[in-house]
């Protein structure tokens, strides 16, 4: 016998047209709601121009031993000196466990005739002078930050003044023997 009280109600059937009508209604609301979420979500990604500079690669073939270059990464200079053997050999003469910061010549390295480091003073964010044969090179014959006193010594590394760590490494690989990804 036929449900005379609920009209709506499907023969033979537990659900109701009005169950129907609200499945379909909900379905096509989230679909909707997602398709006008989905721009603002997207917007949220990183911007073509800040992925483009999420890692670069640098040509070291026409960089002499002694000289420096500086390029620019993610909006940061980076600070790439290949290094000559004095260098090397006084950054390898600290006791490293004496820094404030102690790590190894090696420790910053990938290949020992490069440093690569971004140029920024873990003080409060200013460029440390160096990089130019002109450059005030600080005590330890490495970087120097005129704002607050800060000298680096041949690896990067905080041996005076008030910044609190060394010059940070940002990620870098060689693709060639000359070459360097960093990002």
């Amino acid at each position: 016998m036929a449900d005379t009280t609920h009209p709506e109600k499907l023969e033979g059937e537990g659900e109701t047209r009005r169950d129907f009508l609200y499945l379909a209604t909900g379905a096509v609301a989230a679909v909707g709601v997602a398709s006008l979420a989905w721009p603002f979500i997207d917007s949220l990604n990183p911007a073509a121009d800040t992925l483009a500079l999420a890692s670069i690669e640098v040509d070291l073939s026409a960089l002499a031993v002694g000289q420096s270059i500086t390029v620019t990464w993610r909006g940061k200079p980076v600070f790439i000196r290949h290094q000559t053997p004095e260098e090397i050999e006084a950054a390898r003469a600290v006791n490293a466990a004496e820094l404030r910061d102690p790590q190894t010549y090696e420790e910053r390295t990938v290949k020992p005739d490069y440093l690569v480091m971004v140029g920024v003073c873990t003080h409060l964010g200013c460029i440390p002078l160096g990089q130019k044969a002109t450059d005030q090179k600080g005590e330890f014959g490495g970087w120097f930050c005129p704002c607050h006193g800060s000298h680096y010594d041949t690896a990067g590394r905080i041996r005076k003044g008030p910044a609190p760590r060394n010059l940070e490494l940002p990620p870098y690989e060689f693709i060639e023997e000359t070459r360097i990804r960093i990002g």
